[in-house]
């Protein structure tokens, strides 16, 4: 019983690594005749937190460097006989396979060979069709409702409205998601590896939606996507959320709508719908420090995020009445005008006259 309790446990870690938002990084390691260089030791820093990342080349010459968070990165290759091989500018996306085959120069390893291209990788890994969506792309694009109207959820800074940045994808008001002409709302969307979908029959992706000043870098996958994602129709949106760094870092912001600030309606006069709304927040990040106690730089970090909306709107500005007590009683006398009476069909009436709607009259037979 123990053991399928295990073996249990051991598909589903298996199940959340298939499907996480982490990259990876693999490739060959030869000398200049072209022979593979086995054990050779391979090394990705992290140039934001500092966090090394380890592997080793096998028999064959192979490495593979797995589970990659989003963020820019140096490998480093350290052989006794053979130059110290370094590759700089490395930016590992979310969900990616890159692969960098090293060639090492004979040498010293006091002496290096510096390699900082960053130029775009070619994917040869995996064939899926795939773009990245920065968090600078999410604060550029205007992912937040406008206007004076009521905006609804529609208002939300919704980080699904980076469809709009896709070939052949959509994007409508918190409502329709679609992607290459599929089916609406048939996307899948995950964070950090974890099922965030929204399965209700109401379709609103801001009920499970993360803050955008909370994601790194969203991946989304638009078609050819491996076989763990195949509960998705339209699309697989893979969320990326933010960490802190070994600095501090902190953000305040308030998105807001005011009908001071909006145009007036023509014939109206000064009056203007009332329409005010914000999305007000604040982020903070940094590594985990206690003075004199603990100090995270280059291990542990924190990232907070907090984010509210609040919307006041007036969502009809035109004026209602309701009958006096006069009316109510029956006595319609206060309608009657002093204006200069008119005829129609030979009989005068006073404007504002009340008829009865069930009285008749003959006229000209």
């Amino acid at each position: 019983m123990k053991f399928r309790i295990l073996a249990v446990a051991l598909l589903m870690a298996a199940a959340v690594f298939a499907q996480s938002d982490r990259s990876s990084v693999t490739g060959t390691v030869s000398d200049p005749a072209g022979a593979v260089v086995a054990s050779a030791p391979i090394l990705a820093k992290n140039l934001d937190t500092g966090v090394e990342y380890q592997a080793g080349t096998t028999a064959t010459g192979n490495y593979t460097l797995p589970e990659l968070p989003v963020g820019r990165y140096e490998i480093t290759v350290a052989v006794p006989g053979f130059k110290r091989f370094v590759r700089q500018g490395l930016q590992v996306a979310a969900a990616q396979a890159y692969r960098i085959d090293i060639t090492l120069e004979v040498g010293a390893t006091t002496d290096s060979v510096t390699v900082t291209e960053a130029a775009p990788l070619l994917k040869t890994e995996s064939g899926e069709l795939a773009h990245s969506v920065t968090s600078d792309n999410l604060n550029t694009l205007p992912v937040v409702g406008i206007g004076s109207g009521f905006s609804g959820n529609s208002g939300i800074r919704q980080p699904m409205a980076a469809a709009q940045l896709l070939p052949g994808g959509l994007y409508l008001g918190d409502n329709i998601v679609r992607v290459n002409g599929a089916p609406s709302n048939t996307q899948s969307f995950r964070i950090e590896g974890q099922d965030s979908t929204n399965y209700t029959w109401t379709n609103s992706t801001s009920q499970s939606q993360p803050s955008v000043d909370s994601i790194q870098e969203m991946a989304v996958q638009t078609s050819n996507y491996a076989a763990e994602f195949g509960k998705a129709g339209g699309g697989v949106f893979l969320v990326t959320m933010r960490s802190g760094t070994n600095q501090f870092h902190g953000t305040g912001y308030d998105y807001f709508v005011n009908e001071a600030l909006n145009a007036n309606t023509p014939l109206i006069g000064a009056s203007r719908p009332t329409a005010r709304r914000n999305d007000y927040g604040l982020t903070q990040s940094g590594p985990v420090w206690l003075p004199k106690l603990y100090d995270g730089r280059n291990k542990t970090f924190y990232f907070f995020n907090y984010e509210q909306f609040r919307e006041n709107a007036m969502i009809t500005n035109s004026v209602q009445t309701v009958p006096t007590q006069a009316y109510r009683n029956g006595d319609f006398s206060t309608a009657l005008t002093s204006r200069a009476p008119f005829t129609v069909l030979g009989k005068t009436y006073r404007e504002g006259q009340i008829f009865d709607p069930l009285s008749q009259r003959l006229v000209n037979g």
